[in-house]
């Protein structure tokens, strides 16, 4: 190989690299600016940030694209030229501490601008060459702690008092007292915490919403458990410890794949990754990249494990179960906790809408705040499926319903584009199943769902319960987004009295219906036909039919008062004495 080729290829991946740097510094940028948002309690900001983080990979991708093609002279693909740029770059990510997420962007960057048919590992890391235990072993990024050094409150202000925030605590003793209390009640080690134990922090607070998480391990010999401390801003100067979690389900709860991505200096992506793995080890590398925010890196994470699947099962791909939608066609692998979704090619003449509204309400709910009631997605195009992994009916259902989506060359089926969810049982499905105290139980957290969806200034537009899925947790989650809408955009009205008794006999109403207007009243005709259902939702939530509660709820969102959703349980939340100014008053 010549000594200009090799240069050539330096260049282009330093170039690449150095794109994959800028965007990461934007990145962090963006994300080290929440601590200040989070102590000026500047809420509406904070959204703001989180949708346009999301934006900013794509953008530094074009921007590294056009560089290589305009400094380089790129067109059609040189196969030894860009083997060789992959080993430059790889050499380059030898001491680099963030080596996943490059290879990751280089990904991006080199399918970008060369055709599908080139992309092998030959050409970019469909497998990657980076030692994640070694990154993870060789940063340290968290603090430890030590119980035996000063007693359990001691340590647990030391936790406190690390973090350095420009407010001060609004009563530091007592959120000290608090969490050492609690680490005896409800810790696994009891009301002795032992003598070796050693207590590990993440260095940076998890910014979300209106909360800063301290993220922490307990750790006696092998043993590691998990532990949360959220911390809230009292709005009145000074900041307080809401509550301590301590077991896993309740910390994968809060790093839900029905909640808002997470802000957290990281600067070995890596380390910290092990460490919540750590924590919650049936989360999986995709899960946990994409709750501190690395969507792209979540793709990539998410289809080896696919990839891995596929290898080691034989089931086929199938029509998921449930009521089939009309606007979504919905398909699964029965071993894999996923579901598909592809936009059919047509619509019924009831969905009003179109393919691009689709996508741009999925985008929505991606950049919202989704607390913990809609379920997030992955975005995936020209995604490579073995087409003996079809099931017949389900293949014939594809070439149907989404002729222009799919492409076969030889055994590979390519979809061109379609949504990845966490499968769950449709809401439905789990009615039809269930005794009727459990029917109690789900249709009053349903009813939760909705009103918590109020509170973040979204309604789900469509209400039937096919529309929801219940999670292992038993909660009622939102999935299915084609007619969601902003709560500001309905008009929630009353059913005009009918003038005549022909008017209550008509087929058709005999008032106007215009568009986004919304009769609550009806809800329960079109929900269900079965009676035992509707004497429960009358009993759980009655105000949801009546079209005035929604209003009141769109004049507090409009008003700007957004709820606060806890992703834990309000029974486990310390007791909230009136709020405490920093100077000891007590505020009124």
């Amino acid at each position: 190989m010549s000594d200009e080729l090799q240069e050539r290829a330096h260049q282009i991946a330093r170039s690449i690299l150095t794109g994959f740097d800028r965007h990461y510094s934007i990145f962090q940028e963006i994300t080290s600016s929440a601590r200040k948002r989070f102590e000026r309690t500047d809420w509406e900001s904070g959204r703001v940030a989180s949708a346009n983080r999301i934006n900013y990979y794509d953008l530094r991708v074009r921007e590294t694209v056009d560089k290589v093609r305009s400094a380089f002279g790129i067109q059609a693909l040189d196969e030894p030229l860009w083997q060789e740029v992959k080993r430059a770059y790889q050499a380059l990510l030898a001491r680099h501490s963030r080596p996943e997420l490059a290879e990751t962007f280089y990904n991006s960057v080199f399918c970008r601008i060369f055709e599908r048919k080139y992309f092998n590992n030959d050409n970019i890391f469909l497998v990657s060459c980076v030692d994640r235990e070694a990154l993870a072993a060789g940063y340290r990024v968290y603090m430890s702690f030590h119980p035996r050094d000063g007693g359990l409150e001691h340590c647990v202000w030391e936790i406190l008092s690390a973090f350095y925030f420009s407010l001060p605590f609004e009563d530091l003793q007592r959120d000290t007292q608090r969490i050492a209390a609690a680490f005896r009640a409800r810790g696994p080690f009891g009301a002795q915490i032992p003598d070796e134990a050693r207590i590990d922090v993440l260095e940076s607070p998890f910014y979300r919403n209106k909360a800063a998480y301290l993220i922490g391990r307990v750790v006696v010999g092998t043993d590691c458990q998990p532990f949360i401390i959220p911390l809230a801003n009292n709005e009145a100067g000074a900041i307080y410890a809401d509550t301590l979690l301590t077991t896993r389900p309740q910390m994968e709860l809060v790093f839900s794949f029905t909640r808002a991505y997470f802000m957290a200096k990281t600067p070995v992506p890596a380390a910290t990754v092990d460490f919540l793995h750590s924590l919650m080890p049936n989360k999986s590398l995709s899960d946990l990249y994409q709750s501190i925010g690395f969507l792209k890196q979540a793709k990539n994470e998410f289809y080896r494990d696919f990839l891995a699947h596929l290898e080691d099962s034989e089931d086929c791909l199938q029509i998921a179960p449930g009521t089939r939608g009309l606007v979504m066609l919905v398909f699964t692998l029965p071993s894999f906790p996923y579901v598909f979704k592809v936009i059919r090619d047509r619509f019924p003449p009831q969905k009003d809408v179109t393919r691009q509204q689709v996508k741009q309400r999925y985008l929505q709910v991606k950049h919202h705040d989704r607390m913990g009631r809609m379920a997030d997605t992955l975005e995936f195009s020209d995604v490579a499926f073995p087409i003996n992994r079809f099931a017949p009916e389900l293949l014939e259902e594809l070439e149907k319903e989404v002729p222009s989506l799919i492409t076969r060359e030889g055994d590979i089926l390519f979809l061109r584009h379609l949504y990845i969810e966490r499968r769950m049982t449709p809401l439905d499905v789990y009615l039809a199943k269930a005794s009727p105290d459990q029917q109690r139980v789900i249709l009053d957290d349903w009813g939760l769902a909705l009103k918590e969806l109020m509170g973040v200034n979204i309604f789900p537009g469509d209400l039937l319960f096919k529309n929801f899925g219940v999670t292992r947790q038993g909660r009622v989650v939102f999935y299915d987004y084609d007619e969601i809408c902003y709560l500001t955009e309905c008009k929630f009205r009353k059913i005009p009295q009918a003038r005549t008794l022909d008017d209550e006999m008509s087929a058709e109403p005999w008032y106007s219906i215009n568009p986004g207007d919304v009769f609550p009243e009806e809800f329960p005709t079109f929900l269900t036909n079965s009676e035992e259902i509707r004497q429960i939702l009358f009993a759980t939530h009655p105000e949801i039919f009546d079209y005035r509660y929604w209003q009141q709820r769109q004049k507090q969102t409009a008003s700007g008062i957004w709820e606060d959703v806890f992703p834990y349980d309000k029974a486990l939340r310390f007791e909230r004495p009136a709020a405490v100014i920093p100077d000891g008053n007590t505020a009124p």
